[in-house]
């Protein structure tokens, strides 16, 4: 990096990017400030600045000792290590040295007290929720949701009817013909474990799933007009049960609430939805398989004059982009979820799900909402004139 350039970075100020320093001798604090790049989008840290972007200026013997700080620190004191860059520059003040991290491949990364770091605009913070730590450790498959032990829930929460007519449909053999305990034919399935559900288990076979989870339903709602209208609203629904049932309940809810057009049909008929039942499915079980089952918030539906939307809690996963699944590249948020629930909803697991919704309907737009971390698809409705 050239001088002109340099000072020109400078000339911006602080952001998410940027940090800077006028000096560095705490190994704890050059930690932390590591750590939070790197479980960041990665940055620079310039020291020799001072924060309103004067130059303070370095000699060179302070550039070997921060060499050496920065050496221990990257590699001692941020777990796992990392490998900054560095880089000097010269000004008439003195030298300026700038470190350069990149977003880390391995986060979480923590300092020596076990803290982890983020950004937050120009500043950092410590993160302390445990669904933020969650999430950040789901982001780097270390652990998911769907595979989370269910507190208090036990063998008694099994819907054995449906739970029966699924492992003889899958697997071609009755229960009794497995020969096995049912709760270790449950655990061999990665449904249940130590005397609980995980929360697949109970998602997918519980018989009250809400008793434990009372968020995880969808709120649907019909809203005349094309805004909410927090007076009065057309039709209303908490859906509630296992996940089939969710599905089942959320696809007639948003059916019955769209027209059917004739389309050349006789009088007799019931006519054709005006959105092609395909997108309704495949919208549906696609919120329900990977939504972020960390948040403990509902599913919304809201089905308005020109338009129907499906939130979700939780944006899309690592480094997913809308053009990505436009294109059939998916991400397995809840890969336990996944695997038995392809047997028991119209999903495949293949990414194409939302390819054959627009090959249906391109009349859809995907909001990915980094702020409010959800996920939303907006469907359009054909005009009542037609």
């Amino acid at each position: 990096m050239d001088e002109k350039k340099c000072l020109d970075i400078i000339a911006c100020g602080e952001n998410s990017r940027i940090q800077f320093k006028a000096d560095c001798k705490s190994p704890n604090q050059l930690a932390a400030e590591m750590v939070a790049f790197s479980n960041s989008s990665g940055g620079s840290i310039f020291i020799g600045v001072n924060d309103n972007g004067s130059i303070a200026g370095l000699e060179l013997v302070d550039i070997g000792r921060l060499n050496q700080l920065i050496s221990n620190v990257a590699s001692q004191s941020v777990h796992p290590p990392i490998n900054p860059n560095t880089e000097n520059i010269r000004f008439d003040e003195g030298l300026v040295i700038i470190i350069d991290v990149l977003s880390g491949i391995s986060k979480p990364y923590m300092d020596n007290q076990g803290a982890i770091w983020v950004k937050s605009g120009a500043d950092k913070r410590k993160v302390t929720a445990r669904e933020e730590l969650q999430r950040m450790f789901q982001s780097e498959g270390l652990i998911y949701a769907d595979e989370i032990p269910v507190y208090n829930s036990s063998i008694t929460d099994l819907n054995k009817f449906l739970f029966q007519d699924y492992y003889e449909n899958r697997y071609e053999e009755t229960l009794e013909e497995a020969g096995l305990p049912l709760a270790q034919l449950l655990e061999n399935l990665n449904l249940f474990h130590h005397g609980q559900f995980n929360l697949t288990g109970l998602l997918l076979f519980g018989r009250r799933p809400q008793v434990y989870k009372p968020a995880l339903m969808v709120k649907a709602a019909v809203w005349p007009g094309n805004e909410i209208d927090v007076e009065y609203y057309i039709d209303s629904q908490d859906i509630t049960g296992n996940l089939r049932t969710v599905f089942e309940q959320t696809f007639a809810f948003i059916t019955r609430n769209l027209h059917r057009l004739q389309q050349g049909q006789n009088v007799n008929s019931l006519g054709k939805l005006e959105i092609p039942k395909v997108v309704i499915e495949e919208m549906v079980v696609n919120a329900l398989m990977h939504r972020d089952y960390f948040i403990s918030a509902p599913i919304k539906v809201f089905v308005f004059d020109n338009r129907i939307e499906i939130i979700s809690p939780g944006h899309l996963p690592n480094n997913l982009t809308i053009e990505n699944i436009q294109h059939g590249i998916s991400n397995m948020r809840n890969p336990i979820l996944v695997s038995h629930a392809s047997h028991l909803l119209p999903y495949r697991g293949l990414g194409t799900g939302v390819r054959r919704a627009y090959k249906a309907w391109k009349k859809i737009d995907l909001v990915n909402d980094l702020e409010g971390n959800q996920f939303k698809v907006i469907i359009e409705r054909k005009n009542r004139s037609i």
